[in-house]
């Protein structure tokens, strides 16, 4: 891998898994730009590192053109809860294939290296299990989560013309549910939502009967993933498979959550929303393979740090993004 000191644009930089991101690439040395509207991100999440003299921040919206001067781009730009992408489905795929184009677009004019965080819900609600790179998907392209699923399938397809016509040297991985600390309280993902009712004590809201399945990968292991994609060979493109194969069920994630909490909170259930996935579990072959990465931290440690963060917030700092929460 090169250790070489690079000038680093980091989309989407001040988010959850961005601003970890920024932080591990600031350590390394190398001079990191991010770049950040703040749509459902914070500012407190870069906030150590605005003193730094190799960390510079940006605001501005990648869906407009933007030119600097980059050997590598990380392009994380995208809300990724289903209650962040529904509440503007038009700004998500825009954010998507906008964004892409004007990414690739400064990666060829650089020769920069460009990174895509794609994510698992390309495969939709799959018919094959556990889900491989080569499996294409079973996506509604008309539902209410496509603008998302689609968004980044086209994504895919924009970063692979690129690189088979212009040479664009690309990366893309496929990222499965990942958690830990710096989740927006009210993303309304499983954990943040889970933690958050079982630490005020509220009864837990379970959509469907529980029994449907997750992989949850910790957000260290998930940042560790992308520096070893990046830094990898050439001929490997991807896509890839990031997140950790241990399956749960959406109960057993509650009852551990509870567990680890002390929480006295009742589980309740609700109607599952259109398209939600029954099953999702990656196959990680091809990343251990070419990266040699895997996960290493278990989900309860996980949990338990990601709790523990929870702990040490103001929950009024953090405004709910959508009407729906």
């Amino acid at each position: 891998m090169s250790r070489s000191l690079k000038r680093v644009l980091v989309t989407g930089g001040a988010g959850f898994l961005g601003s970890h991101l920024c932080e591990r690439l600031v350590a390394d040395g190398h001079d990191v730009i991010c770049l950040d509207n703040f749509f459902t991100s914070q500012k407190s999440n870069v906030l150590h590192l605005l003193d730094k003299p190799n960390f510079e921040l940006i605001r501005h919206d990648i869906i407009m053109p933007t030119w600097l001067e980059v050997d590598e781009i990380y392009n994380l730009a995208c809300p990724a809860a289903p209650g962040h992408y529904q509440y503007n489905p038009i700004k998500t795929i825009k954010t998507s294939v906008m964004g892409a184009i004007n990414v690739l677009g400064m990666a060829k004019r650089c020769r920069a290296t460009v990174l895509q965080a794609s994510t698992s819900e390309v495969y939709g609600d799959p018919e094959v299990h556990p889900q491989t790179e080569s499996y294409r998907g079973s996506v509604n392209p008309v539902g209410i989560r496509a603008c998302y699923d689609e968004g980044k399938r086209a994504a895919e397809t924009l970063f692979m013309d690129y690189h088979r016509m212009n040479g664009v040297n690309i990366r893309i991985v496929r990222i499965f549910n990942t958690y830990g600390p710096r989740m927006h309280p009210f993303d309304g993902r499983v954990v943040s939502n889970f933690i958050r009712q079982a630490l005020r004590g509220v009864d837990i809201t379970i959509f469907g009967d529980g029994s449907q399945t997750r992989s949850f990968c910790y957000r260290d292991d998930l940042v560790e993933g992308f520096i070893r994609m990046m830094n990898g060979s050439d001929d490997f493109t991807g896509p890839v498979n990031m997140g950790n194969p241990d399956e749960y069920t959406i109960k057993q994630l509650a009852e551990t959550i509870c567990e680890l909490t002390g929480s006295g909170s009742k589980l309740i259930y609700q109607d599952l929303p259109p398209d939600d996935p029954t099953r999702r579990k990656p196959d990680i072959t091809l990343a251990k393979q070419h990266l040699g990465w895997e996960p290493t931290i278990p989900l309860r440690e996980g949990l338990q740090k990601t709790i523990e963060w929870f702990k040490t917030i103001h929950i009024e700092d953090y405004r709910p993004p959508t009407p729906n929460f």
